[in-house]
């Protein structure tokens, strides 16, 4: 059986990924710490990694996730700020931040990780903290690499608001190739 490498996400607008095309630029004029940087034509908001699936399984995930919309209306969100995990002293993961009605976000992805759990996918340790990964450091980047690209992250502003509606929750695939990863969506659910 094929399997499919899969996650559930909520797809973003274009103006919001030239945003953050325009922020990654800046970040890289700023700075020179081993860096891979996130397409960000190909970002997304991710609420469950599920991933490799049989590909005769996107129909129960689908149905989880149509239930899971039927609960929630249509609702908006808000990117904006940067900062960085675990913190801005020792950067792993760069972000910018996710609010606006952010309720309805948490009750959705919430939703969606119950019904997925009779069909044996792991509800997930973590919290569920909304963001967008913009960059990851490197494994070898040393600590001062990752201090300084942290005081980069500081003092770079990111308060453009971009404002964006959801009306819909995807079943993505994500194909690796050497380029970067690929994503098709599946399946969509439209919120009620």
């Amino acid at each position: 059986m094929e399997q499919i490498r899969s996650f559930i996400a909520i797809e973003l607008p274009g103006e919001l990924k030239s945003g953050l095309s325009q922020l990654q630029a800046q970040l890289k004029a700023a700075g020179h710490a081993p860096v891979k940087w996130v397409d960000p034509y190909s970002s997304h908001l991710t609420l469950k990694f599920l991933g490799n699936i049989a590909a005769d399984r996107v129909d129960e995930i689908t149905r989880v996730m149509e239930a899971a919309a039927r609960e929630i209306s249509p609702f908006h969100l808000e990117v904006r700020g940067l900062g960085a995990f675990p913190n801005l002293r020792r950067v792993q993961v760069v972000w910018v931040g996710v609010g606006g009605e952010v309720e309805q976000l948490g009750q959705l992805q919430r939703s969606i990780e119950s019904g997925l759990a009779p069909l044996g996918f792991a509800p997930e340790s973590r919290e569920f903290r909304p963001h967008l990964t913009i960059a990851r450091l490197r494994e070898r980047a040393s600590l001062d690499e990752q201090q300084s690209f942290g005081q980069i992250i500081g003092s770079t502003g990111f308060e453009t608001v971009y404002r964006f509606g959801v009306d819909s929750v995807n079943l993505m695939r994500s194909q690796l190739t050497r380029e970067g990863a690929i994503y098709t969506r599946i399946s969509s659910a439209r919120l009620k």
